[in-house]
């Protein structure tokens, strides 16, 4: 599990577009910041997937100190955005699925079942959007 931080620019209209200093080319945005949270782990995933595909080195992800004291932009974004920045969690490309009996509530399974197609897919989705958030807005 890798975590890259991406600048989350806040747009007057109430958009934000987001970059990742430490993968140039990976861009994304989104009409509110759920949204363009969302958009930018899709566009994380994709852009690591091509690097790999490609067989280009995926760069080590740097804390926020190494990026505010090594990223040649930081100096402008700071001085000239309404910005956050933002870390997005990202699992290996080739890691290994492991088989697990999970017991949930049937209302909730059918909840799934209505939006997915692939119940392991959606709960790997919601497990590492959960995992992204902020200890104190996880909920038990």
């Amino acid at each position: 599990m890798k975590k890259y931080m991406a600048l989350f620019e806040y747009d007057e209209n109430g958009g934000y577009a987001v970059t990742f200093p430490d993968l140039p080319g990976c861009a994304s945005a989104g009409d509110d910041y759920d949204d363009a949270y969302r958009m930018s782990h899709d566009a994380l995933t994709l852009h690591l997937d091509g690097l790999e595909a490609e067989g280009y080195h995926i760069p080590e992800p740097r804390t926020f100190e190494q990026i505010r004291a090594e990223w040649e932009d930081w100096a402008e974004w700071e001085k000239n955005y309404k910005f956050l920045v933002v870390p997005i969690v990202v699992l290996p490309v080739n890691e290994k699925s492991v088989r697990v009996n999970v017991m949930l509530p049937e209302g909730i399974l059918h909840r799934i079942d209505a939006v997915s197609k692939n119940r392991s897919a959606f709960l790997a989705y919601a497990a590492e959007r959960m995992l992204d958030e902020e200890p104190a807005h996880r909920q038990a």
